[in-house]
């Protein structure tokens, strides 16, 4: 791995991308090297459970697993290892606090503060418990130019607000939330605030305790590790009131037929065998971004937004979404032009975006859309990919007139 002044220069590390121009890491990132190769040999020669074993090969599988649960912790600034859980993806992250925490804490006449950028998943899990408890929810509008409005939020926050949940940064703007002043606002009435850090892991610096957030989930999927693994983060004594997600092994302390009592935080919240691997692979994705430099990644990635925004506004027929700091992630239109049509020419010339409502609908109604295209850029991409991305879209313009 090298980085030059050009740029990072890391395609080699990335047996995925090749010649491809790939600009939807913001739906899955490709995989390094170095991410496939532990995963291989924990498949492999390093294969054993966890927790259960009291033979040589499980213990040290579950050194390997219960290291990289600090390392976690290292890498988001949490106060303890015993505050983070390992859970399928964020997805499942935010779905177990509305249960755990919303679920027993809420209730009737109590509210939840969302934002218009939110993602599906940071929406339906809240409704579900809305409607289960009586609770009720308000959202806060956009800045002109694509950011969470923190000043309506301020103005807006009561104290029948007990939960707040934000994107640290937007899957479809890339704009990026004050998170301390957001936490600020929300403690000011006493409400708890989730940060769905899913888009903001793969390129900032977090520290969760600097935040001052009570709830911070990702997805490894995104931070160039594999599926199926993600991490929420919360505050001991939160989760120290929070029942169990799900019921099974692991999770237990004693089992009779009369009752049965639960491990402590964070096991409680760990049934089943767990995705050892995927634990493991996450923990190679750390060292990788943490070897180039969370900063490094930003300023690269933000060094190619500027430019392919800069050249995309200069084409009359094409429309740019969010502030112009957007982090990693730029959404566009093609106006006349559908954007499955565009990314659909795209794939033609090799270049692959995401094009749709990004799971974002509420956000598509308020930019007046249907749907975006959208590029979104990683530690691999360089500026063959904006170019490509550029004359792609010049060749969209020429085929629709």
């Amino acid at each position: 791995m090298t980085a030059l002044a050009s740029g990072l220069r890391l395609r080699d590390d990335f047996p995925g991308v090749g010649n491809w121009h790939y600009l939807d890491s913001a739906a899955t990132a490709q995989k390094p090297n170095a991410v496939i190769d532990a995963i291989a040999r924990a498949y492999g020669p390093d294969y054993a459970t966890v927790h259960r074993g009291v033979y040589e090969r499980s213990a040290n599988m579950t050194l390997a697993y219960e290291a990289a649960r600090r390392k976690v912790a290292g890498f988001i600034g949490a106060a303890s290892d015993s505050e983070i859980v390992y859970v399928r993806g964020a997805t499942e992250g935010i779905n177990l606090v509305a249960q755990c925490w919303a679920g027993t804490q809420l209730k009737a006449g109590d509210r939840i503060l969302l934002s218009c950028l939110e993602h599906h998943s940071n929406i339906v899990p809240w409704q579900i418990i809305a409607e289960k408890v009586g609770a009720s929810i308000d959202v806060v509008p956009l800045t002109q130019d694509g950011r969470i409005d923190l000043d309506a939020m301020r103005a807006m926050i009561t104290p029948q607000h007990r939960m707040v949940a934000l994107a640290h940064v937007s899957n479809v703007l890339g704009s990026v939330l004050d998170c301390r002043r957001a936490a600020d606002i929300a403690h000011m009435v006493g409400a708890k605030i989730l940060i769905d850090g899913c888009q903001a892991v793969p390129r900032l610096t977090v520290d969760v305790r600097a935040l001052d957030c009570d709830f911070y989930v990702f997805s490894a999927h995104k931070l160039y590790g594999p599926t199926g693994i993600g991490v929420l983060w919360a505050r001991k004594d939160l989760l120290d009131v929070m029942p169990p997600y799900q019921g099974g092994g692991s999770m237990i302390d004693k089992v009779t037929f009369e009752k049965t009592t639960y491990a402590p935080a964070p096991t409680r919240f760990e049934a089943g065998t767990p995705h050892i691997v995927g634990v493991v692979g996450l923990s190679a994705a750390i060292d990788y971004v943490q070897a180039i430099g969370l900063d490094t990644i930003h300023a690269h990635e933000c060094a190619l937004v500027a430019k392919a925004r800069t050249a995309l506004e200069s084409l009359n027929s094409v429309r740019v979404f969010g502030p112009d700091d957007s982090a990693g992630i730029l959404s566009f239109e093609v106006k006349g032009v559908h954007p499955h049509d565009v990314g659909t020419i795209l794939d033609e010339t090799g270049v692959a975006i995401r094009a749709g409502h990004h799971c974002a609908q509420p956000l598509m109604r308020h930019l007046g859309v249907e749907a975006t295209a959208r590029a979104s850029f990683g530690i691999y991409s360089d500026e063959s990919d904006v170019a490509a991305l550029v004359k792609g879209i010049e060749r969209v313009r020429k085929i629709f007139g």
